[in-house]
């Protein structure tokens, strides 16, 4: 399993790095594991971009002090502050016809680990009219974590967010820009770790992350080298 740590110094780096490591995983046929805090910024999913008010949700995101980006994998607007932790495990594919439960069955246990032993007694469902809605989300004191999941023809990337802190400004941002593509949003269903009580220190933050979703038999590498 590789490991890759760190972030590239823009947010289109950061995208490639993650695209280079979908395709050399492909290739290799090793899997890898990335978990990261990616700059302040909204992350647009396809369906966003396709509505009428992409314009004005992309306008909103500014307004708050967020870039307005567009991504490849997932369904509607995530908020990163900086704070905000994404996390990604690729592994090889033989046949895309399989695996898809079970993939999202193992990185949603994983994550629901980890924020186990970061205090928060994490549940499987998210409330309804939640940011980003979907099937393999977590949730205490509102919706902490939700799971996406891209395939090619020779690897998988199953990737996700988990809200540390600054809940209630995901909250605003998240409001207009829903507001503005017209999908139901409660604001008050965001929650985070410190809102669940539980540890919001970056590096432990990271570190259960990838212990839980890299097991114990890794190498290291700086996205730089993907």
């Amino acid at each position: 399993m590789r490991v890759v740590r760190g972030q590239a110094a823009s947010e289109d780096e950061d995208r490639a790095a993650t695209r280079r490591l979908v395709e050399s995983v492909g290739e290799s046929g090793e899997p890898a594991v990335r978990v990261w805090q990616p700059t302040r910024q909204v992350a647009f999913g396809r369906r966003d971009a396709q509505s009428d008010g992409y314009e004005a949700a992309r306008d909103a995101a500014r307004d708050h002090g967020f870039a307005p980006v567009e991504r490849s994998v997932g369904g509607r607007a995530v908020a990163y502050t900086g704070t905000t932790v994404a996390f990604a495990r690729v592994e090889p594919v033989e046949d895309i016809r399989t695996g898809l439960g079970e993939r999202y069955e193992s990185l949603a246990s994983d994550v629901q680990r980890a924020c186990w032993r970061l205090s928060v007694p994490v549940q499987r469902g998210e409330p309804a009219n939640s940011f980003c809605p979907g099937a393999h989300s977590l949730q205490y004191e509102g919706k902490l974590a939700g799971i996406a999941q891209r395939i090619t023809s020779t690897a998988a990337l199953v990737s996700g967010v988990l809200v540390v802190d600054d809940h209630d400004e995901i909250a605003a941002v998240l409001d207009d820009i829903y507001g503005a593509l017209d999908v139901p949003f409660d604001p008050d269903t965001v929650g985070s770790l410190e809102r669940g009580g539980g540890e919001t220190q970056s590096a432990r933050v990271l570190g259960e992350l990838e212990a839980a979703l890299a097991g114990d038999d890794f190498r290291v590498e700086s996205v730089r080298q993907t």
